[in-house]
């Protein structure tokens, strides 16, 4: 006769090698992406092989050389401060937005919020040629500004839409206490709503940051120096048309530009999976 435990170890190792399976098959593009980046020139091309047969550190050698006349510390500071300011702008527009839309009361909030859940479904390219239009006649085009000014203005109506329903579910007996102690719709906003409300900060400003980090083509249309590329640009740098393309150190400043990604997912996944897990209020 078999114990119960007998019976369901086997169940369990199964899963463990279907769930070992499944991340086998979704890391393999980082597996090959990594390993690649260590291949000489002609093996780039020349065969499918996982791992290199001659690994070689040449490529990242090249690529610290610099391309396009500047080193890859010049692009990681332009992508640096662009996903910096992006954050910055996110949290601090979206924040003061989503507090009106959730505990204020004045004319016109209810069409305006639905308003603004309507630009969720328009299209970035809807609004491409209007928007640059705008920054040319500013005299914006080819600087950071219309990578980061947006961010200010409470443009990304996902987090705003993120930050009314954690709002919305504080007790409002915090805003009526803060009130009798003397605090206007500032103080509660700073005093009260802004302390409680850093698990949605926190993903605002994750997801802010891998996503303008990995931003292509926005900061194609806009930046047309390469002393201002960023990371997504300064790969294409590698590709040339009309003679053979550095494929090795493509690859390696890929394996460069995806490391800080990783790392700052490691660092705040779990402020991430508090943010997005969290529908009531936290002691």
């Amino acid at each position: 006769m078999t114990s119960p435990g007998t019976a369901v170890r086997p169940r369990k190792v199964l899963w463990h090698v279907l769930v070992a399976g499944v991340l086998l098959v979704l890391l393999y593009p980082v597996i090959w992406l990594v390993s690649t980046s260590f291949k000489p020139a002609t093996e780039v091309i020349s065969t499918l092989a996982l791992l290199p047969r001659e690994p070689t550190g040449g490529n990242y050698a090249e690529v610290f050389d610099g391309v396009g006349g500047y080193g890859v510390l010049h692009y990681f500071g332009n992508s640096l401060l662009i996903s910096v300011g992006a954050v910055v702008g996110n949290v601090v527009s979206c924040s003061l937005a989503a507090y009106a839309f959730g505990r204020l009361h004045f004319r016109g909030r209810g069409p305006l919020f639905g308003f603004m859940m309507l630009t969720i479904m328009l299209p970035h390219h809807v609004v491409l040629i209007p928007q640059y239009v705008i920054f040319q006649q500013m005299g914006m085009v080819n600087t950071f500004w219309p990578l980061v000014l947006p961010k200010f203005l409470a443009t990304d109506a996902f987090f705003i839409f993120l930050m009314v329903q954690f709002i919305r579910s504080l007790p409002r007996e915090l805003d009526e206490a803060a009130t009798l102690d003397g605090c206007g719709p500032v103080g509660v906003f700073r005093h009260v709503i802004l302390p409680l409300l850093r698990p949605a900060l926190l993903t605002t400003a994750i997801f802010t940051f891998i996503w303008t980090w990995n931003d292509f083509f926005s900061q194609l249309i806009y930046l047309n120096d390469p002393e201002k590329f960023t990371l997504p640009l300064a790969l294409q740098l590698f590709i040339d048309q009309a003679t053979q393309s550095a494929f090795g150190p493509m690859f390696a400043m890929s394996v460069l530009a995806l490391l800080p990604i990783g790392l700052f997912f490691l660092a705040f996944q779990r402020f991430l999976v508090d943010g997005v897990a969290t529908s009531g209020l936290k002691g």
